[in-house]
């Protein structure tokens, strides 16, 4: 019996395989995690949030170049591996800069302007650089600066923020989904298992949260729990294990009738492990299908909740948030700012949607 169990796996993972869009799909949304992982390495501007910008630049278009002087704060906090993480402290101030020149110990520049002609003239004194000569500072603290993406309504790096407003997004997936699978598998192996008042009450409690629209819930849910990152999170998962328990239901009602149940209970197995360690390991394939629908909606309402501004909050970064703050740019000549991160989250669903369509297939008995 266990080497017909492992050459059913072995051939759905075949089936997969074979499935070109499911495998990339699964290979873009394992690069895009690591990146999100590695968000703050990966970014240009690994400061925490990716915050650290100047509205002198904002707006400004994909593959902007700015020289800027970068002027020491003197914040002496030794890096630790964890802010590769966590994301680093600001310990410098950057002022964007059309052109500089020394005079004995003054360093006059033009701030940057997008009209050379109202540019200003300004000036530092050397002294505020650890370095006091002219080579010195040039090498260390005069560079210039390239955005990929551009930069938004506050002059910030925007590649930086959609790499870091990526751990959001996939964040709530995974939390919403874990969420909904604890609370979806565990009443609907109950409801399907013992039947009766407990199936009827469980199954009154699905219809009553079936009955209410999803977004409609989710905000009701994030004013009682507070607006946050966590509470964003739970608010989701809490409206996401309607389905996963009806279909668990269903599944549990077809499969306590077989002979390997009936086995268990004159073994005298109790009814809990009947159900999670006979029953539930059984059942399971329909329900990583429907998890991979339900990351991909979890998004969406994370994106829609942050667009109310309920979602994360400033200045965590998240791709809702973004198209919320830049969505007015779409007739102002600059669309990218809001396109770019309703692409990303375009694709990520497109591709979770495409790994659960070819999981379906996989694991299809009839296939």
């Amino acid at each position: 019996m266990f080497k017909k169990f492992v050459s059913a796996n072995k051939k759905a993972l075949q089936k997969f395989k074979r499935n070109s869009w499911g495998v990339f799909s699964l290979v873009f949304i394992v690069v895009l995690s690591l990146s999100a992982l590695g968000a703050y390495i990966l970014a240009p501007d690994n400061t925490v949030n990716a915050n650290n910008g100047d509205v002198s630049i904002s707006t400004q278009k994909p593959g902007f170049t700015v020289k800027t002087i970068n002027i020491p704060l003197g914040n002496k906090n030794k890096t630790s591996v964890f802010d590769y993480f966590t994301g680093k402290e600001i310990k410098e101030q950057f002022i964007p800069i059309l052109s500089y020149t020394f005079k004995g110990d003054t360093l006059y520049y033009n701030e940057f302007s997008v009209d050379p002609s109202t540019s200003q003239t300004k000036y530092l004194l050397t002294n505020v650089f650890p370095e006091a000569d002219e080579k010195s500072i040039e090498e260390n603290h005069i560079k210039t600066k390239k955005y990929l993406l551009g930069t938004d309504n506050q002059g910030r790096d925007y590649l930086s923020r959609l790499l870091v407003g990526a751990r959001v997004s996939l964040a709530i997936g995974f939390v919403a989904v874990f969420i909904s699978l604890i609370i979806g598998i565990t009443l609907g192996a109950l409801a399907g298992y013992f039947g009766g008042k407990t199936d009827a009450f469980i199954l009154w409690l699905i219809n009553v949260i079936w009955s209410i629209p999803t977004l409609l819930l989710v905000i009701a849910i994030t004013l009682a729990l507070g607006k946050g990152f966590w509470q964003v999170f739970i608010a989701v998962g809490l409206t996401m294990w309607v389905e996963v328990a009806r279909v668990v239901r269903g599944q549990v009602l077809s499969v306590k009738q077989m002979q390997y149940v009936t086995a268990a209970r004159a073994l005298g197995f109790s009814d809990l492990r009947i159900i999670f360690k006979h029953i539930i390991p059984n059942i399971m394939a329909p329900v990583i299908v429907i998890s991979a629908a339900n990351f991909a909606s979890a998004i969406l309402v994370e994106s829609g909740l942050s667009f109310l501004g309920l979602g994360a909050q400033v200045p965590v970064p998240s791709w809702g948030g973004m198209i919320k703050e830049h969505y007015n740019y779409i007739i102002l000549g600059k669309p990218h700012l809001a396109l770019i991160p309703g692409l990303a989250m375009c694709l990520v669903v497109v591709a979770f949607m495409m790994i659960g369509n070819a999981l379906r297939d996989a694991l299809d008995v009839k296939g």
